[in-house]
């Protein structure tokens, strides 16, 4: 056996190394299980895809909110009361149009608004979409089932350190006049990351 190989053997399952880096930070005084609890409490019942939802969904009926959403997505998204972590200083929301349809990704690793559309999905942060999106978003698109007409141009977002990006997909035709709530029904992660239209 390699020496490469018996390294890549002897590394310890993720469990066991964040195990780990818990009882270390909880050795120096740290209550690193406290803050281990409410980040997945925060996971699982704030930092939802029904935030971007309800984002969405106000845009559509309020064209106010929506002006102060494209002009400065994070002071909107706050008018809500939603949250953002200090990194996020900047959010973005770039809105699809019949001409131009827009994606985000992050080629460095997975980065997005988790509080506004959640975490990641898999795909996302697989190397592989955050890679080719990028080079060839068409064939990418249709091979997660989004065809778009040639003349659609798209435009492909790369999150930075300290800016992200939602897209604000385009209005149902047979949706107008629903209320907020019901509209916040339809919407989806995947329409917010740009790979799906509603």
């Amino acid at each position: 056996m390699s020496e490469t190989a018996r390294a890549v053997q002897a590394t310890a399952p993720v469990e066991r190394r964040a195990a780990a880096i818990e009882a270390a930070l909880e050795a120096q005084g740290w209550k690193a299980g406290e803050g281990i609890a409410e980040a997945t409490r925060k996971v699982e019942e704030e930092w939802l895809p029904a935030n971007g939802a309800r984002l969405v969904a106000k845009a559509w009926c309020d064209p106010d909110f929506k002006r102060r959403l494209l002009a400065d997505g994070r002071a909107a998204a706050l008018e809500l009361g939603f949250e953002f972590p200090r990194h996020h200083r900047h959010l973005v929301v770039l809105e699809n149009t019949p001409a131009v349809h827009n994606v985000i990704c992050c080629t460095l690793c997975s980065c997005t608004a988790f509080t506004i559309i959640g975490l990641p999905p898999d795909w996302y942060k697989d190397l592989e979409y955050r890679a080719r999106v990028v080079r060839e978003s068409r064939t990418v698109l249709k091979e997660m089932g989004l065809e778009l007409p040639p003349e659609v141009e798209i435009r492909v977002w790369d999150t930075t350190a300290d800016t992200r990006y939602v897209v604000l997909p385009m209005q149902p035709p047979g949706t107008i006049g629903w209320p907020e709530e019901r509209l916040a029904g339809i919407v989806t992660r995947d329409s917010m990351i740009g790979v799906a239209r509603l």
